[in-house]
């Protein structure tokens, strides 16, 4: 950029200046020497990765350096290290189940049949990391709890789901992933004293646990991404706001357009007049 304002008419140093560079940079020529020496550097690369496969560019610099006694600049192994395509693969831990295998409910039957619990991440406008944790009827898609903080372990998981079962009974069964807070042996022996099977989805498999995924998609487009959170308790007012509003206002297309709320009400309805006649009859 420099050289092209010299050929413009500029003085070096105008132009140096201009650009922020210093004039040896623009100077600078690469010699035959220094492209035998990044030729040497290559070998040496390659050799050590041939050796040690799974090693970085920080461990082959520290090797270099400890071999030959002379400085090398670490930016420029990463340089080639990128250039040449020596870069380790990153291995993928896969997670076990946690525990035994047990039936999995292909879809809720009815309310209070299946929840699902899952995480989604937010921040304050300070940068601070929010956790939240949703609760969700997959038969109603009824938002049950969503509990906001800077942590909330397995604990905190257990108190919200002890507040959801207090007012509306334990469900049939729970479906999660197999994060620490849900395989915690203090929430699996918890919803086993309430009777609540848990059904864990398979590691890396989100997809099986859908009506969380897509109660984040609508929790992310349609709120998060456009508020900013001040603190912790402000999020966990609004958030509060929304889920009331998304429950009891928004309509939901799978619901035949009805809100979470209208589609149980009218459920329980239906079922009560139903069973009056079975009763009658």
């Amino acid at each position: 950029m420099a050289r092209f304002f010299v050929e413009r008419g500029l003085s070096e140093r105008q132009a140096c200046a201009l650009v922020r560079l210093p004039r040896a940079t623009l100077r600078y020529v690469a010699s035959a020497r220094d492209r035998e020496s990044e030729s040497t550097l290559l070998e040496r690369l390659r050799a050590i990765k041939a050796k040690q496969s799974r090693a970085g560019y920080r461990m082959a610099t520290h090797l270099i350096r400890r071999d030959t006694g002379a400085p090398l600049n670490l930016k420029r192994v990463y340089r080639l290290w990128k250039r040449e395509g020596l870069a380790v693969r990153r291995r993928i831990k896969k997670r076990r189940l946690a525990g035994p295998k047990q039936e999995r409910p292909a879809c809720a039957l009815r309310p209070n049949h299946v929840w699902t619990v899952d995480f989604i991440q937010d921040q304050t406008m300070s940068g601070r990391t929010l956790r939240i944790l949703t609760v969700t009827d997959e038969f109603t898609r009824e938002s049950l709890a969503i509990a906001v903080g800077l942590r909330l372990p397995a604990a905190t998981v257990k108190s919200t789901l002890d507040r959801v079962i207090a007012e509306r009974g334990a469900p049939a069964f729970l479906r999660c992933d197999n994060g620490p807070e849900f395989i915690a042996l203090l929430l699996r022996g918890y919803l086993a004293g309430k009777g609540v099977k848990t059904t864990y989805i398979d590691p890396g498999s989100p997809w099986q646990n859908g009506f969380a995924e897509s109660f984040h998609s609508r929790l992310r487009d349609e709120f998060l991404s456009q508020e900013v959170f001040l603190s912790v308790a402000d999020a966990q007012v609004r958030i509060g706001i929304w889920r009331k509003w998304y429950n009891e206002a928004r309509p939901h297309s799978s619901l035949g357009y009805k809100t979470p709320r209208e589609f149980a009400s009218d459920h329980t309805q239906t079922h009560v007049i139903e069973g009056s006649a079975v009763v009658a009859s």
